[in-house]
């Protein structure tokens, strides 16, 4: 089986601070993010929703990703939670059920 991959996108709320990052396990991560458990920027600023997500089978197609969208204008990341989750639901639930 191999491995499986994701780049993702928190919000502190809609239309608020943002935070992308990847990771192997995106419950385990998104999990942290949400109970502070790791001290940093998702901490200080409350930003817990996940509102955006893609899979992928390759760790250096992942990273690639993530440093693009990080490199993207606020605007354009806003274009793509809302191409795929208009409302900013918290994806999380979904995914931990």
């Amino acid at each position: 089986m191999s491995d499986v991959f994701f780049v993702y996108i928190l919000a502190s709320r809609r239309n608020g601070t943002l935070y992308v990052g990847s990771t192997n396990d995106l419950i385990r991560r998104v999990h942290e993010h949400r109970t502070k458990a790791v001290p940093g920027f998702t901490s200080k600023y409350s930003v817990t929703r996940l509102v955006h997500f893609e899979q992928f089978a390759d760790l250096s197609a992942a990273i690639q990703r993530e440093r693009n969208i990080k490199h993207w204008s606020r605007a354009w990341k806003i274009a793509l939670i809302e191409r795929t989750n208009c409302e900013w639901h918290d994806l999380y639930e979904e995914i931990a059920s």
